[in-house]
């Protein structure tokens, strides 16, 4: 274990760990939330299909719950689904994604269809 490991060395250790499904996620959270709109744990699934990330909602929601264990979303039950929330670790954590450049945006299938 390593000693005196403070809070920022913590966290960029963590974001070294996120991969593309992660960032997604995070993406996808705040735009929903920009857009004020819902967006649950099934629009997730839906889109990471789309991205040929995953074919199994298992793994959609083992990738929400890891980001809720790290304080970078929450999930909340309302009106029978699982919504996701940005949190402000979660926001901290995108800007730092997006400024590194190590993910593509990807459009999600869910937010596009809202524009038409």
């Amino acid at each position: 274990m390593p000693g005196n490991i403070n809070s920022i060395e913590l966290f960029e250790q963590q974001l070294s760990r996120l991969g593309e499904e992660h960032f997604l996620v995070l993406l996808w959270a705040a735009m929903g939330e920009d857009k004020q709109v819902k967006y649950n744990i099934t629009n997730l699934f839906d889109d990471l299909k789309h991205s040929g990330i995953t074919r199994t909602k298992q793994t959609a929601v083992a990738i929400v719950e890891s980001l809720r264990i790290l304080c970078l979303i929450d999930v909340r039950d309302e009106r029978n689904r699982k919504n996701i929330y940005i949190t402000g670790f979660g926001a901290k954590a995108l800007e730092k994604l997006i400024t590194t450049g190590r993910f593509v945006k990807k459009n999600s299938s869910f937010l596009e269809e809202l524009k038409k």
